[in-house]
């Protein structure tokens, strides 16, 4: 795959697995480690500086202005009689766990792809370019069903079963079965916690439409206590905005009906609605300390991800 390829969106209905394979050129142009000032923008001011066992300790040194307290050697202080501070650096070779939605509420695009598919690709970038720093990576594809794991590994083999399962996953889409009980967001993270180990570097791309459920944010807050998490909201053009004014037949795969969006006022709340609710998921988020990334079915995976994991600039 080109440049000029990875710099447009992607495309598609359902998502090839040589095509997923093909992200790991682009993919190398990204570095997971780097998170630039965008993405700690997004983080909001309660970002906690320490996750489980995500860092490694390094040296002891003299107490600097600024330096948090929490890591004063107490032992080292009395010793010398002057404050020393124990230094951390990040644990360079942390688990990567990509987390994937292909439920079937993701089956949807009105421009260029399907938010499954888009979901698809940005994984496939995030675990080859894990895979290129020298991570371990692994991934969770859920569905409603349930959920597949792969445990993370420092070799192709890890990313090549992550994607295949990504495809596996994503053919099978829709699944509708109104007598079936769908999991839920809620489900996906409450397994999660059970998965993820502490310091463990975690992607989780989703559309989030369930994500104001009280479950939601109790079970991120666990999970964000012990991992650094990094959120990844897959949407439609159409979601946010009505099409024209006309008259447009609509299904969820099961039932039709009629869409009219002739009533300004209708198109006006529709939009309203939908800022509300991208804006109380993002305050949400940043409570945590979590950055949240909005992806588009219309725009580049790849753009989106180097604007936050790109080389950066002075």
């Amino acid at each position: 795959m080109s440049m000029a390829d990875a710099t447009g969106p992607a495309t598609g209905a359902y998502v090839a697995l040589d095509a997923l394979i093909a992200l790991r050129f682009s993919a190398a142009h990204l570095h997971l480690s780097r998170r630039t000032r965008a993405l700690a923008a997004l983080s909001g001011p309660n970002k906690a500086n320490f996750r489980g066992r995500g860092i490694d300790f390094e040296e002891v040194r003299s107490y600097q202005p600024g330096d948090d307290i929490r890591t004063i050697d107490w032992r080292v202080t009395a010793r010398t009689g002057s404050a020393h501070t124990r230094v951390f650096r990040e644990e360079r070779e942390r688990p990567v766990l990509v987390v994937v939605d292909q439920r079937s509420r993701l089956f949807f695009g009105s421009q260029s792809c399907f938010k499954s598919v888009l979901a698809a690709h940005i994984a496939g970038l995030l675990a080859w370019s894990a895979l290129g720093n020298g991570d371990r990576i692994g991934g969770v594809v859920f569905n409603e069903a349930g959920h597949q794991e792969i445990r993370p590994r420092r070799n192709r083999k890890a990313v090549l079963a992550l994607l295949s399962q990504l495809v596996a996953s994503n053919a099978r889409l829709p699944e509708i079965n109104p007598t079936d009980e769908p999991r839920g967001l809620a489900a996906m993270l409450e397994a999660l916690r059970h998965i993820t180990r502490p310091g463990t570097s975690l992607y989780l791309i989703s559309d989030f439409h369930d994500a104001a459920e009280p479950a939601v944010r109790e079970h991120l807050s666990r999970l964000a206590q012990h991992t650094e998490i990094t959120a990844i909201a897959c949407s439609d053009p159409l979601e946010s905005t009505l099409p024209p004014p006309g008259r447009y037949a609509v299904t969820d795969g099961v039932r039709q009906a009629e869409l009219l969006t002739h009533d300004s006022r209708l198109r006006a709340r529709y939009t309203q609605l939908w800022t509300q609710r991208v804006d109380t998921l993002h305050h949400e988020l940043q409570s945590l300390g979590i950055p949240l990334l909005q992806a588009s079915t219309h725009e580049s995976p790849f753009l989106l991800l180097q604007r936050y994991f790109g080389s950066q600039r002075s």
